[in-house]
């Protein structure tokens, strides 16, 4: 499995989570049982206070399994799926 770092953003008059069905639907989404079902290996999520952008940290075995899980994000804004590795990792290729 890969590690990947996930952004969504949307603007404000789009938000979903104005919505409280939409918003309660996109919870459920993120769940961490849902997000097995897909493949998904939910490892963090948080919301940046007023900037209406979502990060999460995944694993999963590749980029298009992550797409298709953010698929009803996309819908509300943009989604970018970045490519990571854990801090142990990065240190151990740089010989240290």
């Amino acid at each position: 499995m890969a590690l990947f770092v996930v952004r969504h953003q949307h603007p404000p008059e789009s938000c979903p989570a104005r919505d409280p069905r939409m918003g309660m639907m996109l919870l459920r989404h993120l769940s961490e049982a849902n997000a097995r079902q897909h493949g998904i290996t939910l490892h963090g999520e948080g919301v940046v206070d007023g900037q209406h952008t979502l990060y999460l940290i995944v694993e999963a075995d590749g980029r298009e399994k992550v797409e298709a899980f953010m698929q009803p994000f996309a819908q509300a804004g943009s989604v970018e799926v970045w490519p990571a590795s854990r801090c142990e990792t990065v240190v151990s290729r740089q010989g240290c």
